[in-house]
């Protein structure tokens, strides 16, 4: 059965996939309360369409920080994306580039920054772990921008691992055949995350030019905070449910932190973005753009880059249908008039 919609593509990568990979991809952390509230919280907002609008043309093109874009749907950074096709994240970035979107690479990638970027046709973020502590992380900022990548993207909840019951019971471990794309054998890996405090955006502004941005705020007092430390950006995200467990879903904490900003930096949300409506509704509470994780490698899984390109060009034809019969042809007018709270 050929997939129509992102839920056609979960159930055939999970066919695809061996059973820990799998469980990789679509665990959370604990009792996965957060996990499954990413998805639930965007069904408590309502649309209120406007009629009678001119929709004959809409619309869907943005920039990200400067960047053009066909869409406000970006792809958000995962891991190990060899564990679902032997191509990786070359295959996902070159299918986010043909639908003219663009790709955070993850420091845990099976395929390096450097082929990743030479497999891209589009533009490229590269997203931080502080893997090795700073020197190690210096020199990967370092490449990232050597290699053409346009922004960096600091992952700040992560002080420890969350506890993913699921990777605990099948002794999660890339296979031998897979490798950490940005590391050799010889990288000191000693200190596997560093306690990252508000020094580290001095510090990051110390190595490199390229715009920051923090990803993993959840709430206004870090969002404001991160506003005055002067980041391009701001990604309202919990880590897709895999780290604290019953923290707020990101729709809902994506509202106090546009609020705390007040637009003094590029507000993105990851967490649960399914269909079309989903990314409506969170541009209508003040999302510069989505990011989109699990559905990207259930493409991949499903068909390479094909696949990836498919759940694109979905969730893009989805938001403008969405758009269409909500009146709101262009980006620029999608506002928080659009939706309702109310439960």
């Amino acid at each position: 059965m050929e997939p129509i919609n992102i839920s056609d593509y979960e159930i055939l990568a999970q066919t695809l996939m061996e059973p820990a990979a799998w469980d990789f991809y679509a665990g959370g952390s604990d009792d996965e309360v957060t996990l499954r509230a990413n998805c639930t919280a965007f069904e408590r907002i309502r649309l209120r369409p406007r009629v009678l609008v001119d929709v004959n043309v809409c619309d869907l093109r943005t920039t990200v920080l400067g960047t053009p874009v066909n869409m406000p749907i970006l792809v958000a950074p995962t891991g190990y994306h060899g564990l679902a096709h032997p191509e990786a994240e070359c295959a996902t970035a070159r299918a986010a580039g043909e639908v003219g979107s663009l790709m955070v690479a993850s420091t845990v990638s099976n395929c390096s920054m450097e082929e990743i970027a030479a497999a891209a046709s589009g533009p490229l973020w590269f997203q931080l772990y502080t893997y090795g502590g700073y020197q190690v992380s210096a020199e990967l900022v370092r490449r990232a921008q050597a290699a053409g990548y346009r922004a960096v993207v600091v992952t700040v909840d992560l002080p420890r691992l969350g506890h993913r019951e699921k990777n605990i019971r099948n002794k999660f471990a890339l296979p031998p055949h897979l490798q950490e794309g940005n590391f050799t054998a010889n990288t000191d890996l000693s200190e596997k995350s560093s306690l990252l405090t508000w020094d580290v955006l001095p510090w990051l502004r110390s190595i490199t030019t390229l715009p920051i941005l923090l990803k993993g705020i959840l709430t206004a007092e870090d969002a404001k905070l991160a506003a005055e430390h002067g980041v391009e950006g701001i990604v309202v995200s919990n880590h897709g449910g895999r780290q604290l467990d019953t923290a707020l879903a990101s729709i809902e904490a994506l509202p106090e932190v546009i609020e705390a900003v007040a637009g003094r930096c590029e507000v993105y949300m990851d967490g649960g973005i399914r269909r079309g409506t989903d990314v409506l509704k969170a541009l209508a509470l003040g999302a510069h753009a989505v990011l989109v994780g699990r559905p990207i490698l259930w493409g991949l899984a499903a068909n390479g880059a094909a696949g990836v390109r498919h759940v694109l060009e979905i969730l893009r034809d989805e938001l403008e249908l969405a758009m269409v019969l909500c009146g709101r042809p262009t980006i620029a007018s999608i506002d928080r008039w659009l939706v309702s709270l109310r439960t």
